[in-house]
């Protein structure tokens, strides 16, 4: 069985090299780079503001398009599911890596 994402990066790939009319994505690619940002950073906030107001089916709306668009940045830069896979998998394996914050002595 195919991943639904693996699906969606091939269909994303396939409109950055076959132009589709009234393609939405066609549309993003043709306005480069600082329009996909831009969308990113939107479709980021959307799922911040759905989270916060504890909007379960709204949330999974803007994760969704959050991911959409992460997809298409991915394609734009050449980046492959292949790639991220293998970062998650290399952080699986940490163990113990959480940050060490400095302590301030309001005493002091």
């Amino acid at each position: 069985m195919t991943d639904v994402l693996d699906e969606l990066y091939q269909t994303v790939l396939n409109r950055k090299s076959e132009k589709k009319e009234g393609s939405y994505t066609c549309y993003l690619f043709e306005q480069g780079l600082d329009k996909i940002l831009k969308k990113c950073g939107e479709e980021c906030s959307e799922v911040i503001i759905a989270a916060k107001n504890k909007n379960n089916s709204e949330t999974v709306l803007e994760i969704s398009d959050l991911l959409y668009h992460l997809t298409v940045l991915m394609v734009n830069e050449g980046i492959t599911p292949e790639d991220i896979k293998a970062e998650l998998e290399k952080r699986s394996k940490k163990q113990g890596n959480l940050k060490k914050f400095h302590v301030v002595d309001k005493n002091t």
